[in-house]
């Protein structure tokens, strides 16, 4: 007899084992499915959570700033140029210079920033503008909500701008009014090369905030690189963001791992109850093959076989439902789609392969133990 003839007729031999039971058989396939789904969405998750949290904390604004080396107050503009060449494109959300100073607002000193509106956009998402945001270049400001009702400014209003210790006085309009619960609504933005050119200071900025999607180990590399290949720059973490961030993603992965050990032992569990009760229902037949020369190898095999077959349908079958459960919840979670990853399909599919062959284990053992002569004598 071939090899491909025995493996032909013991492939045949299994299929008709498990279609002989299928009831059985179903609920441990079913078992093994969504062990598998769940075990391929929360790793898909898993995988995936990293990314879709850094992307959401970025809305919480900046987590690395670049600021001036030493005592220096401000630095050139055009090193934050030579910062960002070494940053990943691909993870950069955005970079909003700013350059602080006091200005009169109405004849009033307060703080001002001058700043890329279209870049704290993208830095500072939480920013809440009464009234519309003024585009880069435009001579527009917003003003912090402290400051206008101090002096009770409404957006659209036209007000007077000076620099300290001059005379020269510029109209600008009100764009906006901003409330952000922080110490931004003591603050006059306007747009930066405007502000470099009343104080004259051209091409200088006093800070530069960095909205990056990266773990506190990605950010200290960065860090290190920039200060070591930018001198005169100093780049710092914003380590209240950076570490919420850390501990947010740590208890969340520690959940995925809980959850899919428990979801194994259980599908391990059922797996073996329906194998020992197979085999429980099978002793005569089994005391019958080894009264005719059946060896313990080839019902080890047989039983093996059955498993690792529930196994590969139960991990082809939860690998594909367990895409769209991950898909589902990244969508409703976090509004963003997930995409394939083949690796962890081929995980998904090998765990519950190994699942089940674990679980056959025990009943396999119970089989090979099995004594002709009593289970024949109907004992």
């Amino acid at each position: 007899m071939t090899k491909m003839t025995k493996y032909s007729m013991y492939t045949k031999m299994i299929w008709n084992a498990l279609l002989r039971r299928r009831s059985r058989m179903l609920i441990a396939l079913l078992a093994v499915a969504i062990g598998a789904t769940v075990v391929s969405g929360l790793v898909t998750i898993y995988y995936d959570v990293p990314r879709q949290m850094g992307r959401e904390f970025r809305s919480y604004g900046a987590n690395l700033l670049l600021t001036p080396a030493g005592d220096q107050q401000v630095m050139m503009q055009n090193l934050v140029a030579n910062a960002t060449a070494l940053l990943p494109s691909d993870k950069l959300i955005g970079i909003a210079p700013y350059l602080y100073d006091r200005i009169k607002l109405n004849e009033q000193p307060f703080l001002v920033a001058g700043t890329s509106f279209q870049a704290v956009k993208k830095v500072s998402p939480y920013w809440q503008i009464r009234g519309e945001w003024p585009a880069d270049q435009s001579e527009d400001i917003v003003i912090g909500a402290e400051v206008a009702e101090r002096l009770e400014i409404e957006p659209g209003q036209q007000v007077t701008l000076a620099v300290a210790g001059s005379e020269a006085e510029k109209k600008v309009k009100v764009a906006g009014i901003l409330r952000t619960g922080g110490s931004e609504e003591n603050f006059i933005f306007l747009d930066l090369t405007l502000l470099q050119q009343m104080l004259k200071k051209e091409g200088v900025i006093s800070i530069a905030q960095v909205s990056i999607t990266a773990n506190e180990t990605e950010l200290n590399t960065l860090t290190q690189q920039i200060g070591e290949k930018v001198p005169g720059m100093e780049p710092r973490l914003v380590k209240q963001v950076t570490q919420s961030e850390q501990t947010v993603l740590g208890k969340l992965q520690a959940l995925v791992y809980l959850v899919t050990i428990v979801v194994l032992l259980l599908t391990l569990i059922c797996v073996a109850t329906t194998m020992m009760a197979v085999v429980t229902e099978r002793r005569k037949e089994i005391g019958l093959k080894k009264a005719l020369g059946a060896e313990n190898r080839s019902i080890i095999f047989e039983f093996l076989g059955e498993g690792l077959a529930l196994g590969a349908l139960g991990g082809l079958l939860g690998t594909v439902l367990g895409f769209f459960f991950a898909q589902a919840v990244s969508v409703n979670v976090f509004g963003r789609m997930i995409s394939f990853q083949p690796l962890i399909a081929l995980l998904a599919l090998v765990v519950s392969i190994a699942v089940t062959g674990l679980a056959c284990l025990v009943p396999v053992k119970i089989a090979t133990e099995v004594e002709p002569a009593i289970v024949l004598r109907g004992e």
